[in-house]
């Protein structure tokens, strides 16, 4: 289907970029790989000549470019040595971005640059400069991987100038979809779920792999999205949702570990079971998926493990040495856990990977109190509130942790 399109991949010199490019390369499609990294990096994978020979032995043609999104000049002279190399340019994906999970005080200047630059202000650039050219295509398409907006505080109070950045790509979508409508197909993807990557390494450490999914699912998603017509636009998509809608059944191959609990990715509610998308019919008869943000309300006992599980140390770990199962009741049942005896830790949702040292019982709503410091534990159990069976010497073990916490959550 993609077969002597050409695409503009931002960051595809390795991880969700690349994996989109090598689906396209399938069909024989063009690959500009509009990314920094030259030199071998000292510790990240992957240069954009190394990406290079990965599309070519895929199947398709591909272009190495040096484009670092802060500076436009090098998108300019990328995009214009795409059009002389293959003609015209019939798809952009935005996927470039940088990622600092870090509150307001604790965020250095140069971070902020460096998220706006890249993320919103590459984002606009990248598509104002390609935009002349993909509206000659016959069937063009932007594609930012970017959320959609949950406007919920949550998402904010803990990394407000990442959050900021990512919901500025989707601004794009929204207005660009809008005002390119008819001529540029212009969507935002996004994962259900955590997606290992280098950058999910270095946020997550170790034992974070079994958590998250294989950059094929995003890759597998963007193409269901760019073969569609340009009538399908406007669309805040996210990965899975698309993929069921298109039949498919078995999501055990995306998983690095599968059957292991996955954790959500950021700024959506991923334990509730999803409602079905309200459809739409595009000029060219193209079905769309929306998710809006009022589609989805944020669950703060999902948030309150990804924070638990962002503050993971091998100092809890070792002093800790426990693993604890939570039985929840109310609007967020279910079981969750937290493991602080396995190397790195873990925390999330579903049953721990082993036998639970603790089992304790309790009400959603009581939960997030709890590890929010707005109910004591100890007062939690003396009114019956929360329910212990195991070792108790361990239960006051992670009393003594979430004081340590309750100015993250």
């Amino acid at each position: 289907k993609l077969a002597g399109c050409t695409l503009f991949i931002t960051g595809a010199s390795r991880g969700i970029g690349k994996a989109i490019a090598l689906k396209a390369a399938k069909d024989g499609a063009n690959i500009v790989i509009a990314a920094k990294t030259a030199e071998p990096h000292p510790t990240l994978p992957g240069t954009i000549y190394t990406a290079a020979a990965e599309i070519e032995a895929a199947g398709g043609k591909a272009l190495p470019c040096i484009v670092n999104v802060r500076e436009e000049q090098q998108i300019i002279n990328a995009v214009e040595k795409a059009v002389k190399t293959f003609g015209g340019i019939d798809i952009l994906v935005n996927n470039a971005s940088a990622i600092s999970l870090t509150g307001t005080l604790e965020t250095e200047t140069k971070k902020v640059n460096l998220m706006m630059d890249v993320n919103v202000r590459g984002t606009y650039l990248t598509s104002k400069t390609c935009l002349p050219h993909l509206r000659k295509s016959r069937n063009p398409h932007i594609l930012n991987l970017s959320p959609p907006m949950n406007m919920n505080p949550m998402w904010f109070k803990n990394h407000c100038a990442y959050t900021i950045s990512k919901y500025g790509m989707s601004m794009c979508v929204l207005g660009m979809a809008e005002e390119f409508k008819g001529e540029v197909a212009v969507n935002a993807l996004w994962p259900k779920t955590a997606i290992h990557t280098a950058a999910m390494d270095m946020l997550g450490g170790s034992g974070i792999e079994k958590q998250c999914r294989k950059t094929d699912i995003l890759a597998d998603a963007a193409y269901c999205i760019l073969t569609k017509p340009k009538s399908f636009t406007g669309n805040f998509i996210i990965d899975e949702v698309l993929l069921r809608e298109e039949g498919v059944k078995d999501f055990d191959v995306y998983a690095i570990a599968p059957g292991h609990p996955l954790m959500p990715d950021f700024f959506l509610d991923a334990f509730k079971e999803e409602k079905k998308l309200p459809q739409h019919e595009g000029a060219g008869g193209a079905k769309a998926s929306r998710e809006s943000a009022s589609d989805k309300l944020l669950s703060p006992v999902a948030e309150t493990f990804r924070v638990i599980q962002g503050a993971m140390s091998e100092e809890y770990v070792r002093t800790t040495q426990g693993v604890f199962q939570f039985e929840l009741s109310g609007e967020e049942g279910g079981t969750w856990y937290i493991d602080l005896k396995t190397k790195g830790g873990s925390a999330g949702f579903g049953k721990p990977p082993v036998t639970a040292d603790v089992v304790m019982n309790m009400s959603s709503a009581d939960f997030v109190k709890m590890f929010t410091g707005k109910l004591k534990p100890t007062l939690a159990f003396m009114s019956g509130k929360l329910r212990i069976k195991g070792n108790m010497a361990l239960a006051i073990k992670l009393e003594k942790m979430l004081t340590q916490l309750n100015s993250k959550l």
